[in-house]
């Protein structure tokens, strides 16, 4: 894949103290510092429980695009919902993305990447009964219901889509396309549907050495997927990172890079209402804390 970014490129932005980034002049992309895991969990708990009260007031039903991860934020906003009564009857939840087998089969039901396992498990389950989404309202996405969800997003106005990113700057599993024969324009990213597609040999490392010890042999090889058009249809998107180094990179490059297929998250720019928001050890950079490095640039 060509880009047009270059390791001086990366170089300069990576240089940047985390203290400036907030108010860096030459950000692109609003952002926001946090404390840590904790902190992060309770501003995303915070911020949706907020989105679904207005709504609930105006009789609205609120319509979002939910990720398995990060993870921080479930217990914080099913204390918060029961602690408040907040009813979640009139939400509609769109599920971003799911991991699949080498023959784009979904995992077993208890394997550590089936994401609608987890979520129902940490996010649904401990909800009140009284308060809970209503089975209908939950949209799960498989490798055999793509056009159906794809359809039904298209003709809904989707309130807020949350999520991270990944060490490409992936939203959802819309990853840097390596394939060197189907090479992608960033007008192919931007319009990008839901799809089954195969994870990169870098998505599927990372997400090894984060959660299996790096045992890679574990990991999903696949994984289906909303495509950029649906993420970013939101009138609302933001996203959340508090794992650290494997994050870092792909943050400066948000902010700062420009417009890329080879880092999708850089398509928030063009976003009406976009922030994005990190933990201190994921805003930090190594090369901004040592000016005694020399690349030879």
């Amino acid at each position: 894949m060509t880009t047009n970014i270059t390791p001086k490129d990366i170089l300069e932005w990576c240089r940047i103290p985390y203290t400036e980034l907030e108010k860096h002049p030459r950000r692109k992309i609003p952002f926001r510092i946090c404390r840590d895991s904790a902190d992060m969990g309770q501003i995303m708990a915070r911020e949706l429980v907020e989105i679904i009260q207005a709504d609930n007031a105006q009789g609205k039903v609120t319509h979002a695009i939910l990720p398995c991860g990060p993870v921080c934020w479930y217990k914080p906003f099913t204390d918060l919902v029961n602690k408040d009564k907040v009813s979640l009857k009139s939400l509609v939840v769109f599920h971003m993305d799911e991991c699949l087998d080498w023959q784009g089969k979904l995992l077993p039901k208890n394997h550590p990447q089936n994401f609608q396992n987890y979520m129902e498990n940490n996010f649904y389950d401990p909800i009140a009964t009284a308060l809970s989404v209503p089975a209908a309202n939950r949209y799960w996405l498989y490798p055999d219901n793509v056009s159906e969800i794809t359809a039904r997003i298209a003709s809904t106005q989707i309130d807020i889509t949350y999520g991270g990113w990944g060490q490409d700057g992936h939203v959802a599993f819309n990853q840097a396309r390596r394939n060197p024969y189907s090479q992608l324009s960033i007008d192919d990213v931007r319009d990008s549907t839901a799809r089954v597609q195969d994870n990169n040999l870098d998505t599927v490392i990372a997400l090894a050495h984060r959660s299996f010890g790096s045992a890679y042999q574990l990991g999903a090889p696949m994984s289906v997927t909303l495509g950029v058009k649906e993420c970013l249809s939101a009138k609302k998107v933001r996203l959340f990172s508090d794992t650290g180094a494997w994050k870092q990179t792909a943050l400066r490059i948000a902010l700062f890079g420009p417009l890329t297929p080879d880092f999708p998250i850089t398509l928030l720019q063009e976003h009406p209402d976009a922030l994005l928001t990190a933990t201190v050890e994921t805003s930090k950079h190594p090369v901004s804390e040592h000016p005694e490095w020399d690349f030879g640039f």
